[in-house]
């Protein structure tokens, strides 16, 4: 049996999709710290009392935008076939979450900001999928050194930390605004320059 969700419902979750997709613009444009609940409002176009029936505080507003982000990285990483390669799955999400960069999302990492580390921290739906997330990428990373393909010169945290830290590097913005390469063209590079300094020699050797 089919439950039909309520007009109003539906009505009220749009608008909360569209609020937390202005919410990763701004802060891709402007950053924790500058974004303000008036921002938002008028990026979205509704007064800031029907903001703050869906969030009540920015804190939460950025909350919601980055455990999407981090769901969504969970879901891509579902859809990745098991016969491929551990390095292979690593390129990929690197790779996804390089173009989702690009296309204006929010950086997996808020280093930036210590007032968005801090509320972020109480968040509990925030922690729990960054620690699923965080757990996914340390798998992957030891397979792939079981598969031989990572150099025993490089600790698997350091990989890991890279992941994250690459999706917020701020090269995009400089290639961007060069305009000489396309975006798959800053993808490719991006993920070669990333994971190339990783690999084993046979790795390396068998990617060239």
């Amino acid at each position: 049996m089919k439950i039909k969700i309520p007009f109003k419902k539906q009505q009220f979750d749009a608008r909360e999709e569209a609020i937390i997709d202005a919410v990763n613009r701004l802060l891709s444009e402007k950053g924790y710290d500058l974004m303000t609940m008036d921002d938002v409002a008028d990026a979205v176009g509704i007064a800031k009392g029907s903001l703050y029936k869906h969030f009540s505080s920015k804190e939460r507003l950025a909350a919601a935008a980055l455990t999407r982000l981090l769901k969504a990285t969970l879901e891509e990483l579902e859809k990745l076939p098991e016969t491929q390669s551990a390095i292979e799955k690593i390129k990929h999400i690197l790779a996804w979450s390089l173009r989702l960069r690009l296309q204006g999302g929010v950086p997996h990492l808020p280093s930036t900001s210590l007032t968005l580390q801090r509320s972020l921290m109480l968040n509990l739906d925030y922690v729990m999928v960054a620690l699923k997330v965080h757990k996914r990428f340390h798998a992957m990373v030891a397979a792939a050194r079981e598969q031989g393909a990572l150099t025993p010169l490089v600790p698997d945290d350091v990989l890991v930390y890279t992941l994250y830290s690459r999706a917020c590097d701020p090269t995009m913005e400089f290639l961007l605004r060069d305009k000489k390469l396309t975006h798959e063209q800053i993808v490719d590079a991006m993920v070669h320059a990333t994971i190339g300094g990783f690999l084993s020699e046979n790795a390396r050797g068998s990617a060239l």
